[in-house]
């Protein structure tokens, strides 16, 4: 589709869609809420990661809990309580609060300090997946599900309108659809 031409803003903020004129937003959160149509594009799993150094120094953590005596690196979420929660196949939740003197905002900052060794980290499985596979980075916690916001996590596209929708955008729903599920 060499007609088509992207203007990418990265951005936590929820832009106005309408107003400033975006055909389509991809959004990593939980399940979007409101007005604007919404599409799953993947599911994300989030893993607790540290470093093999990190563990041979400080440990492994063996239960949730015993994340409060390790110093966490952390993610601010506006509207979060600074808790991870974690889910056993059964459905038992249990929450956290993680602590630590580093807080990062940029995903990928925070996986260059879990890799340094700075601690444990809350990440996402499709930024980790070379990490876990060259040996970089080592799951802690297996056989819970965790996340720092809510289980139902995912990129989901969002776009305003079923209505009226350009043939550019239906074009890039079906492009993200099929890269982002084989990926999965």
């Amino acid at each position: 589709f060499p007609e088509i031409e992207l203007d990418l803003r990265f951005t936590d903020a929820n832009l106005d869609l309408l107003a400033e004129g975006i055909d389509l937003a991809i959004r990593l959160a939980p399940a979007p809420e409101g007005d604007l149509i919404s599409t799953r594009l993947r599911r994300t799993i989030y893993h607790v990661v540290a470093a093999p150094a990190y563990i041979k120094a400080r440990g492994r953590p063996t239960d949730p809990q015993d994340l409060r005596k390790h110093d966490c690196l952390r993610m601010p979420l506006p509207g979060r309580d600074g808790s991870w929660h974690f889910r056993t196949g059964l459905g038992e939740e249990v929450h956290v609060p993680v602590s630590g003197a580093v807080t990062i905002s940029s995903p990928l900052a925070l996986r260059a300090a879990a890799r340094a060794g700075l601690g444990p980290a809350l990440l996402a499985d499709w930024l980790i997946a070379d990490d876990l596979v060259e040996g970089r980075l080592v799951t802690l916690l297996t056989g819970w599900e965790v996340t720092a916001t809510g289980f139902d996590t995912g990129a989901w596209a969002l776009y305003p309108s079923r209505t009226y929708m350009p043939a550019r955008l239906r074009a890039m729903l079906d492009f993200l659809k099929s890269h982002m599920r084989a990926a999965s």
